[in-house]
């Protein structure tokens, strides 16, 4: 796999940031919906980000004035004429994006500019992080088009909202809009005016200023202890602690940094 720099993308423009990676989904005539290239490049992205040890935090947003529509099913002519079988084919291609998503051991934070809708909004409940602003809007709009949620987005926004909230948003598939978003925990940083991401690269910098093996692992255990017993989760700890530490020149850097009052400088090792 090439490192992002070498990507052949048509759909998605990459920016290098030092450790951070901006992402942003570039089909702005059509609100950045997903169709096969995006599809495509969107998992590309993905598998080098994971594959490159320089890239520490990965950013997503979109161009013009939305983060992402959703599916661009049949060309975006509705899905009344699309057949079943190309549903379902939609349906595991997005659930094979989400899982390179919750599976990559490298944060993503969703830099959501403008509307995130349907499979939109489930990629962005994908990333570990969101951030955004005055033109935020999410909506789940699957009900309302005869179809189910996708990518799982009915795990990921009972986990963020709890069962009765992700409830309301899925069955009425009404539109949240920025203040409440941040309110409810959809939005975890709300940034002024039009800011998210610039707000969003902020904090993606800020994390890749840490020790990246523990950011990673971190990662890891997190998302692997949402649904286990106390017990488990003291396991899955302890497995984490043992290969965070295994960085040594890390772990004695960090050290030092915190004596010295100063920024670690961090090698992965």
């Amino acid at each position: 796999m090439a490192n992002p720099g070498e990507l052949d993308l048509t759909t998605i423009r990459l920016e290098s940031r030092g450790p951070v990676l901006l992402a942003t989904l570039n089909r702005p005539t059509v609100l950045n919906a997903i169709d096969d290239d995006l599809r495509r490049d969107l998992q590309a992205v993905v598998q080098s980000v994971r594959e490159t040890d320089e890239i520490r935090v990965l950013v997503l947003t979109g161009a013009g004035r939305g983060f992402c529509a959703g599916g661009d099913v049949a060309g975006m002519t509705g899905v009344a004429q699309v057949s079943q079988n190309t549903l379902v084919d939609e349906y595991a291609s997005a659930g094979e994006r989400a899982l390179a998503l919750d599976r990559l051991d490298k944060p993503v934070i969703a830099a959501v500019n403008g509307v995130a809708a349907g499979s939109g909004m489930s990629l962005a409940l994908s990333c570990d992080l969101r951030v955004g602003d005055e033109r935020t809007r999410f909506r789940t709009a699957f009900v309302e088009r005869a179809l189910s949620p996708d990518a799982g987005l009915t795990y990921t926004l009972s986990r963020v909202l709890g069962y009765a909230r992700a409830a309301d948003l899925i069955l009425t598939a009404r539109e949240v809009r920025s203040e409440e978003a941040h309110r409810v925990g959809l939005l975890d940083r709300f940034a002024p005016g039009e800011t998210c991401v610039d707000a969003a690269l902020e904090l993606a910098q800020q994390i890749a200023t840490l020790p990246p093996v523990a950011v990673r692992v971190s990662k890891q255990v997190l998302k692997r202890s949402t649904d286990a017993v106390l017990e488990d989760a003291l396991r899955l700890e302890t497995a984490a602690l043992a290969r965070a530490g295994r960085a040594e020149h890390d772990r004695r850097e960090a050290v030092r940094a915190f004596k010295e009052r100063r920024p670690g400088r961090y090698q992965g090792n």
